[in-house]
């Protein structure tokens, strides 16, 4: 199990390696997000007086980890199964825990590498201050990374085509980004929108990171936000083994 464990964790470290464009994709696109609003509201405030930057940028980074986690799981997954690489494991001892465990702990280190040079961006570039609670992002960053890396799991297992994945993941991401608070504050939108928004794991991400960054939180409230994100992560796992196939041909 070990042995088959690393070797397919190294054998996806690598394909993303080579994967220029994806790399592209999943580190400057955040840093981009993040550059436009911090030019465009450089020096406005929010409510109760923080800085815009505080606001934005923990959405931005927890949208931008989720995403990566998506693409990269689904196109993986995708373009294995397609390529029967997936159908030539399976005719290995290799179980197929190792398969998804091991993509997730790619899409779980892009995920720390991607939000550390986030932050370090956006504290010396953007002068956005961290609060005492910052280190509650990690658990935070960990759970959420989890939980949509098995929604890519999910989308990969759907899709046949690299066309199709884009669709899917799209659908399910972008329209997130704006009924989650990461992008538009949900404090603006109706109550029944803020109470459905509760059904999606972006909403707690963004939450969790925000508190962590900023505002502050209580420990109970970190462990809601960690506990709902695993929540999401066991639902959308237990439905990405359910729907997981080895080949195209069944």
């Amino acid at each position: 199990m070990s042995g088959a464990y690393l070797a397919v964790a190294r054998a996806g470290y690598l394909a993303y390696l080579r994967d220029k464009t994806s790399m592209i994709f999943t580190f400057a696109f955040p840093l981009l997000f993040l550059a436009v609003f911090g030019l465009i509201f450089h020096g406005q405030r929010v409510n109760g007086g923080a800085a815009y930057i505080s606001y934005i940028a923990p959405g931005v980074l927890s949208w931008g980890v989720g995403n990566a986690a998506v693409f990269g799981v689904a196109f993986t997954l995708m373009h294995w199964r397609r390529d029967d690489l997936l159908r030539l494991i399976w005719r290995t001892p290799t179980p197929l825990a190792a398969v998804l465990g091991a993509r997730w702990v790619v899409a779980l280190a892009t995920g720390v590498v991607q939000a550390v040079l986030f932050t370090v961006v956006a504290v010396f570039g953007f002068d956005l201050h961290l609060g005492g609670s910052w280190p509650y992002a990690v658990p935070v960053l960990l759970c959420g990374s989890t939980a949509f890396a098995a929604l890519g799991l999910v989308v990969g297992g759907l899709a046949n085509t690299p066309e199709a994945v884009a669709a899917l993941a799209n659908c399910l991401m972008v329209p997130m980004a704006f009924l989650s608070g990461a992008f538009y504050p949900i404090d603006l939108m109706p109550g029944w929108l803020q109470s459905l928004s509760r059904v999606l794991p972006l909403r707690w991400f963004d939450e969790g990171v925000t508190e962590a960054f900023g505002s502050g939180g209580s420990l109970a409230r970190f462990a809601l936000d960690c506990g709902a994100l695993i929540g999401f992560a066991v639902l959308l796992g237990a439905l990405a083994a359910k729907t997981f196939r080895w080949s195209n041909r069944t």
